[in-house]
């Protein structure tokens, strides 16, 4: 498949999650994800009504991080947040699982977890992503929490929040594909930061891109819009 311009614009979650974003940077990369075609903005809690204001009209869609950076918060208060941001306008719901639970050997607990915001989420609609975090796992794990991810219900998983080591790697992203096999879908995120890159993960099967700075991965397009 040749991967035009448009295509991957649509599949870009664009995140602003910097600890000192200001408003003024919310409405700036609001209007930049309307201005090149990005399908999804992803912010912080306090920030979902203030986007959905600024995209009203518009086609991208809104996503909110849960439990983020650390998923140490308790089941209960990640599914407050979710439930919050959905009253916001949130499209979308980023939530981290629980790593140290997860490397403590309580699968039931990781499970339960996501299940609490699958619950908040799935009467509305609502799309949850599980980051896993997979610099901080083995190959093993990996595939261990996406299929605890698929059992909780989860629309997606994806590899990172961005603020702890490595981003997405083919690596991690195969073992995702391989183990989910289509019963979830993937979303690399973290270190995406030139079209080549962008196109190469697209090219393996993921169906979402993390990135943070597409206006300029999508600058760096073949000037055909194709490739």
């Amino acid at each position: 498949m040749r991967f035009t311009k448009e295509m991957i614009g649509g599949m870009m979650d664009h995140a602003v999650l910097k600890p000192n974003c200001t408003d003024e940077d919310i409405r700036k990369n609001a209007e930049a994800c309307m201005a090149h075609g990005i399908g999804d903005l992803c912010v912080r809690p306090t920030d979902v009504a203030y986007a959905k204001q600024l995209l009203k009209g518009s086609p991208v869609t809104v996503a909110c991080v849960v439990g983020f950076p650390h998923g140490a918060a308790r089941p209960e208060t990640k599914a407050l947040e979710s439930r919050l941001a959905i009253e916001d306008g949130a499209d979308e719901l980023d939530m981290v699982m629980n790593i140290g639970k997860l490397l403590s050997g309580d699968s039931e607990f990781v499970k339960n977890d996501i299940a609490a915001v699958v619950a908040v989420a799935r009467p509305s609609n609502v799309v949850v992503k599980v980051i896993l975090e997979t610099c901080l796992l083995t190959p093993e794990q990996i595939a261990q929490a996406c299929e605890l991810a698929v059992a909780a219900g989860a629309d997606f998983v994806k590899t990172s929040t961005g603020f702890n080591g490595d981003g997405a790697t083919v690596e991690a992203v195969q073992i995702m594909l391989d183990t989910v096999k289509g019963r979830a879908k993937v979303k690399p995120s973290g270190g995406i930061r030139d079209w080549d890159r962008a196109v190469m993960f697209a090219e393996m099967g993921v169906q979402r891109l993390g990135v943070g700075a597409g206006p300029q991965i999508l600058a760096g397009a073949p000037v055909d819009g194709s490739y």
